[in-house]
């Protein structure tokens, strides 16, 4: 490409001619060959709404750094990509763009129909993160939905249930009457509101005595079952074992003690039902008290509950409270606080039903998952915390079945002659038994089979993706499992990281990954969490248009793990000015070192500012290689940005722009040391920037080494010790300050930068800063266009004098009248400094009989030196010396 024509200004629109060379190369993929260390990361996938969010940016944008980083040092990494279809929100689209219910048509058409909107949006998806410069290697895609995926899936079932880690039973599960299937614990959301606090009155079964309960699920009456006091509450002694009556119902129940009980809440006495909450279940288990239930599927009350069956469980609430008040059950009402949960993905109040459903054992292997965990590195470490607070408060096992209708079937068929559960053989997966036979009969030698229309939970297929990339089941996984690195964010550590840790130590019996690094949230610009419904919700898409997806990488890589993060308009435009403020650099760089061979040029560094820049880069090179080390991007990326923006681009190309231009023959020495530093600085720069903002780099670096293939094959660079200096560094800091002290001195009398200045002479009472401003005389004289400099021991020799007088006409006419104009002509014609120094020293002039006073002028002062001109003087604010300056 000729160097000649490089464009005026940075155009971020030229990054999908790199994304499109990049995927044609196949320069991320991954070879497997042993011919360097391999680096694998388990990465995310996520569910294919058709469009990424910011969210999503900042999680590839970490992952994407980090393999990038361990390319360039030389590692071989696996960066994969899939995703995770399976889910209720694509059955609910398909049913509103087909205008269906899923049940209206056969199950596999209506899967179809799920597969065709989940491909489409899997390729909008994937163009969307090719558009922001993400290094997958695409030909180790992943999809959940494919059968090869759900083969591995089925098998992992298979092989826990054999393992009897997996059973099924009925028991009281998580229920979402809007999505009518149950859910795992993982998958209930809570949220704060408020509702009314209940006093309702249960009497005796005999007797006239009488217990008040607080409640607020009322419309639950009909499934009490007991009522639970605790047994050292002295309210309630004499109740232990005596029966009450259940309003409206007229049905007994009995009055049981527990330690459970918080006799602060309410009046210390709580109904129990089936099913209320999770405590309700464990004391229904505890006492084995009996199980009524009184909602079902859609969120209807069952016949149980009498005259109130088939209204909706609100519907329900206001009827029996309005009855119970007619009744005289009702005390009174007060308004509570209430947590309550909801599924993840509707929002709908989730109720506990008791159901027949699969379940993973997640108490057996608690302590194993635990184990494992700790054998993992967190970044941060905290993290961990939650998912061994997680794993500790699960008194339930995982409900892994679900009824839908788009997921990976559960692959087992029952016996209608004996019951027995039938399994399909680990060759035949992938099966779906609503549709398909077992190859062979029962142990009965029954053939009569029904095959399980549930399906199973999401998680079942995404909790296995380290294993899956590695290539599970075939016995080469071990080469390239446990993988490396899992990023995700830690709205997932229930999920996806406990699942993961769970089922692959118990599959394999090893840590599924050896470090996860858990990114944060984003949030709107008015610092809540993006939402459609609060209307601060930016599209990627909207800010890569503008400014590029490299200013929006830049925009990301300015956090670190486990912290959440503000979208900032602000921060993406100064990224993208950062861009252009390097792109003019390189292009003024350029046309000095264009067609040079600067690095064949044999000489030492002597040059003070070219030691300086030169620790400076290694230092810089050292502290960005510890912050990616540590994934600590945020510093990674404002020491880059610092470093290029001030150090390089204001201080020292301005320092030797003199150098750069210089043609005579002594100067050629210290022309080739520029040309040579500022050629290293930007090769170095655009290297550690590289991983950030990838097309950016590979744009410039096509016109500063041609033969390079990509900027993205290069080795990370390592810092040279011989070259990092500290005294250096002080020293060039010093010139630094110097001639930024000048700049601010023009910049003030609005002096172009570039105004020759005909003596400067600077002082200093310093001996070592005397030395270090000698060695320094030559940058300063340079860059600042100083014709004579001079650098002298001790302070100057300066005084200020009065150089003009001038009358002070509203006072002098009023005063003297008719002799105003001897006093005029008198401080006019006279020399003002003589004649403000005997106003100074008595406080009054006599003219005739004239007295004129300090009032009567104003004056001009200017400083002059030990030559009689005149002279400015600068004060330095941090280092001890004064400058003497004739323009």
């Amino acid at each position: 490409m000729n160097n000649d024509n490089i464009p005026a200004d940075y155009d971020h629109l030229n990054e999908t001619e790199w994304q499109s060379k990049w995927q044609k190369d196949e320069l991320y993929k991954f070879i497997g060959d042993g011919s360097r260390p391999r680096y694998i990361i388990d990465t995310p996938p996520p569910y294919p709404t058709g469009s990424i969010h910011i969210g999503h940016v900042l999680n590839w944008t970490f992952i994407d750094i980090i393999a990038r980083y361990m390319r360039m040092n030389g590692y071989d990494v696996m960066f994969p990509q899939g995703w995770d279809c399976h889910g209720l929100p694509t059955e609910v689209k398909v049913e509103e763009i087909h205008e269906i219910k899923k049940n209206d048509i056969p199950r596999d058409e209506f899967r179809d129909m799920c597969i065709d909107l989940t491909k489409t949006n899997i390729k909008q998806m994937k163009e969307q993160m090719q558009g922001l410069g993400f290094s997958q290697d695409w030909s180790r895609e992943f999809v959940t939905m494919t059968p090869e995926y759900r083969a591995k899936t089925q098998l992992s079932f298979l092989k826990l249930y054999n393992k009897k880690l997996i059973y099924r039973a009925v028991h009281p599960v998580n229920w979402c009457p809007r999505c009518e299937t149950a859910i795992a614990f993982a998958e209930v959301d809570y949220n704060e509101n408020q509702t009314y606090l209940n006093y309702l009155e249960f009497y005796e079964a005999e007797g006239d005595g009488k217990v008040m309960i607080a409640t607020t699920r009322p419309e639950l009456l009909s499934a009490c079952v007991a009522v639970v006091v605790h047994p050292d509450d002295e309210r309630y002694n004499d109740l232990e074992g005596k029966m009450v009556e259940v309003p409206l119902y007229k049905r007994n129940v009995k009055i049981i003690t527990d330690t459970d009980v918080d006799p602060e809440f309410g009046t210390g006495a709580v109904m129990v039902c089936t099913f209320g909450d999770k405590t309700d279940a464990t004391w229904v288990n505890r006492y084995e008290l009996d199980v009524i239930e009184a909602i079902d599927e859609k969120g209807l009350m069952k016949d149980v509950s009498g005259k109130y069956a088939g209204m909706t469980i609100k519907e329900c609430k206001a009827a029996i409270i309005d009855d119970l008040g007619s009744e005289g059950c009702l005390v009174k009402q007060e308004q509570v606080d209430q947590n309550v949960g909801q599924c993840w993905r509707c929002k709908t109040p989730i109720e506990i039903l008791v159901k027949k459903q699969w379940f993973v054992a997640v108490k057996d292997l608690e302590s194993k998952t635990l184990e494992a965990a700790d054998e993992i590195d967190w970044i941060p470490e905290h993290m961990k915390i939650r998912l061994q607070n997680w794993a500790s408060s699960m008194d339930w096992d995982w409900c892994i079945s679900r009824q839908r209708l788009f997921a990976t079937p559960i692959p087992v068929w029952y016996c209608n002659s004996c019951g027995k559960i039938m399994l399909p053989e680990p060759e035949d997966l992938p099966v779906d038994p609503s549709i398909e036979k077992p190859k062979k009969p029962c142990e009965c030698g029954s053939t009569d089979m029904t095959g399980e229309l549930d399906v199973l939970d999401t998680w079942m297929d995404s909790s296995i993706t380290p294993m899956v990339i590695a290539g599970w089941p075939e016995p080469e996984y071990k080469n390239y499992f446990p993988a490396d690195l899992r990023p995700q964010g830690h709205d997932i550590i229930r999920t996806w990281a406990f699942y993961t840790i769970l089922r692959c130590k118990a599959l394999t019996d090893s840590r599924p990954f050896d470090r996860i690094v858990i990114n944060g949230m984003v949030f709107g610009e008015d610092g809540h969490k993006m939402s459609k419904s609060r209307g601060n919700v930016i599209a990627p898409e909207a800010v890569v248009e503008e400014y590029g997806a490299d200013a929006m990488r830049l925009w990301s890589a300015n956090s670190v793990p486990g912290s959440d993060v503000p979208f900032d308009w602000k921060d993406v435009k100064n990224g993208y000015k950062f861009l252009r403020k390097f792109w003019n650099a390189f292009r003024f760089i350029n046309m000095h070192i264009a067609n040079y061979d600067v690095d064949n040029v044999e000489f030492n560094i002597r040059n003070p500012m070219d030691r300086w820049i030169l620790s400076k880069l290694n230092y810089l090179v050292e502290d960005v290689t510890n912050h990616l080390n540590n994934y600590n991007f945020a510093d990674a990326r404002n020491k880059i940005q610092a470093f290029v923006w001030h150090d390089f681009c204001d201080e020292y190309i301005e320092a030797v722009k003199y150098r750069l231009y210089a043609d005579s023959e002594d100067l050629q020495e210290s022309k080739d040391a520029a040309r040579h530093t500022l050629k290293t600085v930007i090769s170095t720069s655009l290297k550690l920037l590289a991983p950030i903002t990838p097309h950016f780099t590979e744009e410039v670096n096509q016109y500063l080494d041609e033969e390079c293939e990509s900027i993205h094959k290069s080795a990370w660079p390592e810092p040279l010790k011989v070259l990092m200096d500290k005294g250096s560094e002080e020293l060039g800091d010093k010139g630094v300050k110097v001639i930024g002290d000048i700049r601010r001195f023009k910049a003030s009398t609005k002096r172009p930068l570039n105004t020759p200045i005909k003596h400067l002479t600077i002082y200093t009472t310093d001996e070592n800063l005397f030395e270090d401003l000698i060695e320094l005389d030559s940058d300063i004289v340079g860059t600042m266009r100083i014709n004579d400099l001079k650098i002298e021991m001790g302070k100057p020799d300066v005084q200020e004098k009065v150089v003009e007088i001038t009358p002070v006409m509203s006072l002098i006419g009023p005063q003297f009248k008719k002799d105003a104009p001897t006093v005029v002509k008198y401080l006019s014609s006279g020399d003002p400094d003589e004649i403000f120094r005997e106003l100074e020293e008595n406080g009054e002039i006599m003219v005739d009989d004239l007295k004129i006073t300090g009032e009567h002028i104003t004056t001009r002062k200017e400083i002059v030196g030990s030559s009689g001109e005149k002279v400015d003087i600068i004060y330095s604010d941090e280092m001890d010396i004064v400058m003497e300056i004739v323009i």
